[in-house]
């Protein structure tokens, strides 16, 4: 099937890709297709043109995939952080209980303190 005017509408131009790269002006070359372009799928004569383009995609690539693994590791450490503050915060009731005493040994022990704050006199 032959290539439609709107197929290649679609194709970016990489001349005007390497204008964009040249001046600086990697936002611009991004909307217009940066990374959408395909150097194997190329008709420039330019190889050097064309090794700008594909540098500038690896260079942006890689600079989104550390972006992404500085976001997820942002993220790792507060949640880390949110839950160590939890653990801090946990009332100390609950960290360390004491098991209570069973019911005739409590009787017993309130019997022996009321006995000894008396004086011994029963």
């Amino acid at each position: 099937m032959p290539a439609t005017p709107a197929d290649a509408s679609d194709t970016p131009d990489p001349l005007r890709l390497i204008a964009m790269l040249r001046d600086g002006d990697l936002d611009a070359a991004i909307e217009a297709g940066l990374m959408r372009f395909d150097a194997s799928g190329s008709m420039s004569d330019d190889s050097d043109a064309i090794a700008t383009i594909v540098s500038a995609q690896r260079q942006l690539q890689e600079a989104w995939e550390a972006r992404e693994r500085h976001r997820a590791r942002a993220a790792r450490l507060q949640r880390i952080a949110s839950e160590r503050a939890a653990k801090r915060t946990q009332p100390a009731s609950t960290t360390s209980t004491k098991p209570s005493l069973p019911a005739a040994a409590a009787s017993a022990l309130a019997r022996a303190l009321a006995k000894a704050s008396d004086g011994g006199k029963a």
